[in-house]
């Protein structure tokens, strides 16, 4: 499958004076995993709804595989899926009974449909559950179950909406690794999430949304070097010596400092600005800065910015996007 799997051009849509989303440009290529990474309200699930047809859009607009979400909104179904945030299985059901029922909806035969069942259950480890109604099954295996029915037909377009949302981190690299196994089926992926890891782990594209708008968009690396050319993270010795050390940081750096969770540990951003110096010097002059000011660090290191780093810088929030 080549080319694009999702463009969009100026999509809006309103509800009552709130524009969810608000111009939303993109270019979703195909065969592959492409993140929207935003916060709770960023307008990610409405823009899933409007190119999985579930919405119309109040302006601009969408085509999937080329084809116009509105005039041609039935052929765009017959070629996506939608897992959305909560289980959309029946919990009285057991495991098997709801993807049988589900796959003679869509038009399997009964034997074809307890065949494909038994095939799912058996790829996404939930074989042994098979028997067992849904509503005694863990959060893991409800989101697995729920991707399972959404590809009993392959879909060319699989919209995940934040598929791992209080899930364990067992369960979510579970649920990572369907999502690469989906893939390398040759289904494009557009995946929804309020985690930076998972778009890191999994996402070749990423767009960055907040209030409805697009406000960065390409691969991990080039997100990451739009924020700055190195990340400095420092560990004092003593936590009471923190805010001095942040001073000194944003003086020698010339940049904005995070206080991360950790009470003695800091982070920067090493951008370059005004300066010829490059990342590694400016980072060894912020070391001799804080040495001079009396203040005793137990780790320094220098590294790539994370998308936490890209996300804070880019939507100047205080605090991480979940």
């Amino acid at each position: 499958m080549s080319g694009m799997a999702v463009e969009t051009e100026a999509l809006v849509k309103d509800f009552g004076g709130n524009r969810a989303v608000d111009g939303v440009d993109l270019r979703v290529p195909a065969g592959t995993v492409y993140g929207l990474l935003g916060p709770n309200g960023a307008g990610k699930t409405t823009t899933v709804k409007l190119l999985a047809t579930l919405l119309r859009p109040d302006a601009g607009h969408a085509r999937v595989f080329g084809h116009d979400v509105v005039r041609d909104a039935d052929t765009v179904r017959g070629r996506v899926s939608l897992t959305g945030q909560y289980a959309s299985v029946d919990e009285d059901l057991t495991g098997t009974e709801n993807l049988v029922l589900l796959a003679r909806l869509l038009g399997h035969t009964r034997p074809a449909a307890r065949d494909r069942a038994a095939q799912l259950l058996d790829a996404f480890g939930l074989a042994e559950a098979a028997g067992r109604q849904v509503k005694n099954y863990s959060g893991g295996m409800r989101r697995r179950i729920d991707i399972a029915a959404s590809i009993l037909n392959t879909p060319d377009l699989l919209f995940l909406d934040e598929p791992t949302t209080g899930l364990d981190p067992r369960s979510r690299n579970q649920v990572w690794d369907i999502v690469r196994a989906v893939v390398a089926q040759g289904t494009t992926v557009l995946l929804t999430t309020q985690y930076l890891d998972e778009a890191d782990q999994l996402a070749s594209r990423i767009a960055v949304i907040d209030h409805g708008k697009v406000i960065a968009e390409g691969t991990k690396g080039e997100l990451k070097a739009s924020v700055g050319s190195g990340s400095v993270h420092v560990r004092l010795r003593d936590a009471e010596q923190r805010p001095a050390a942040e001073r000194v940081l944003a003086t020698a750096l010339r940049a904005a400092v995070q206080l991360d969770p950790d009470p003695v540990a800091l982070t920067a951003t090493v951008n370059g600005h005004g300066t010829d110096l490059g990342a590694a010097e400016q980072a060894a002059r912020a070391l001799a800065e804080l040495a001079r000011a009396g203040i005793t660090v137990d780790n320094f290191a220098l590294g790539q910015p994370s998308l936490d780093e890209v996300f804070l810088a880019l939507t100047d929030r205080k605090g991480p996007a979940a």
